[in-house]
């Protein structure tokens, strides 16, 4: 009978199961076949499998191999995940299943199977009463031939595919960004400019119609007393990096940087990056830089003003005035060799992505923005000494791989102390940041490991 073969679900690779999902329905335990379920036939385990294996256990789910090969070939396969095995099983026999049964400490209605071998993992499995999980056979793009028992592996999948065991079971499989529902912007390119110029058009009759006092007038005389200042480099260079790109978003920083360099903040005045820089266009002189579309850095018009966005956003915390709009992007655009808080994470984007903040204090304010030698400065001046000093704090910065893409973690606050006792009045988180690594991973694994190095000597 093919339904002695069929297994419980099938997936094409482990990356696919959802573990969390096979938690909530009772399972406890997994046995793994190693050879091409998890790496090619005869591989070592290699960095993805060990990231895999180390999230794993996060799960608190029990663990063990079961393979036909030797014990020599197991150890040196599970020479970095540590887990128990058993060796030479003789799958599928389901004395080897029993016995793992028996060290996980879990039943058989508990635990499942994960393998890629019907005859042998699938079939073992179903003899000894386990749930069971096939995933589809590791091939090198090399190999021109698979054997026999693979073309009736086809076959016996092909009659579970239309089986109602198939139909009926449980999803376990994580969805996939690229079959969810997509946005309307995010099915074509044409698509994507219709929702910004809605986006847009949405803006502007919002700033015609409200009653906000936005903040235009400049004065090339500078307030007295210096609040905050702030640089950053304009060029950035590393692996990936388009040195084209950098030299366009220097020009292009420095274009926005003159049409808000003097610019004052009256009590009860908003600033509006937009409304103060203007439309980005070519006619304006504007070139392509980086952008971020989609989670996807790509070159665009006008592109890098988020750095501008983000350093008039440092000197506006640095101060009492009152952030009323913010966006924030990613904050690990490159990898820093000395990460500085709010280096980077401001978004901006024509016209609707806007940064903005309000003076509710009794005295003016003014924001000085240039550049030079392939550096950007800016300064926040005011006319008379404040009374607070104010500071920003990270806590517990660090990276987590989720589900095959690496994420930045931190808690950001800014910190409120009296100026003349040092007293600490208020710590206000500002940013509970997750953010999405947009750089070489390798780069952030060889930091990691070069770290470690240092921390051993």
């Amino acid at each position: 009978m093919l339904k002695n073969y069929f297994p419980t679900w099938h997936v094409s690779n482990i990356y696919e199961i959802d573990f969390e999902k096979l938690k909530a329905i009772g399972i406890k335990g997994i046995i793994f076949d190693i050879d091409n379920t998890l790496v090619h036939h005869g591989d070592n385990s290699n960095e993805k499998v060990d990231a895999f294996f180390a999230e794993l256990k996060k799960t608190n789910l029990k663990l063990i191999f079961l393979s036909d090969n030797s014990k020599e070939r197991i150890e040196r396969f599970n020479k970095n995940i540590n887990i128990p095995y058993i060796e030479e099983a003789g799958k599928p026999s389901p004395a080897s299943y029993l016995k793992a049964l028996s060290i996980l400490q879990t039943s058989k209605s508990d635990t499942v199977v994960i393998g890629d071998q019907v005859f042998k993992d699938i079939l073992g499995a179903n003899n000894s009463g386990i749930k069971s999980i096939h995933v589809d056979f590791i091939k090198l793009n090399s190999e021109k031939r698979i054997g026999v028992k693979r073309y009736f592996e086809k076959i016996i999948l092909f009659f579970f595919s239309k089986s109602k065991k198939c139909k009926k079971g449980i999803n376990i499989k994580i969805k996939s960004s690229d079959k969810q529902k997509k946005l309307f912007c995010q099915r074509n390119a044409l698509f994507y400019k219709i929702s910004v110029a809605k986006e847009t058009l949405k803006r502007h009759l919002k700033n015609f119609f409200c009653n906000i006092k936005f903040a235009h007038r400049k004065s090339s005389e500078q307030l007295p007393v210096l609040v905050w200042k702030y640089e950053s480099v304009l060029i950035k260079t590393g692996k990936g990096i388009d040195p084209q790109l950098q030299q366009n978003k220097a020009v292009n920083i420095n274009l926005a940087a003159k049409k808000i360099n003097g610019i004052i903040i009256s009590p009860g005045e908003v600033f509006s990056f937009w409304k103060t820089v203007g439309k980005t266009s070519v006619l304006r002189g504007y070139k392509k830089g980086r952008v971020i579309i989609n989670k996807k850095l790509i070159a665009g018009t006008g592109g890098g003003l988020c750095n501008l966005g983000n350093t008039i956003n440092q000197l506006v915390l640095h101060s009492p005035l009152d952030i009323t709009e913010l966006h924030f992007h990613s904050d690990c655009l490159s990898l820093e060799k000395e990460h500085h808080i709010f280096s980077s994470g401001t978004s901006v984007d024509y016209n609707y992505i806007d940064f903005r903040f309000k003076n509710n204090t009794d005295q003016k304010f003014q924001l000085l923005t240039w550049c030079d030698s392939e550096k950007l400065y800016a300064q926040l001046r005011c006319e008379k000494d404040i009374d607070y000093a104010y500071d920003l704090e990270e806590e517990n910065r660090h990276y987590e791989k989720i589900n095959e893409t690496y994420y930045c973690f931190s808690k950001i606050y800014k910190v409120t102390k009296d100026k003349n006792s040092g007293k600490q009045i208020s710590k206000d988180l500002i940013r509970d940041n997750k953010s999405e690594v947009m750089f070489d991973y390798s780069l952030l694994l060889n930091a990691t490991k070069n770290n470690k190095k240092s921390e051993e000597l």
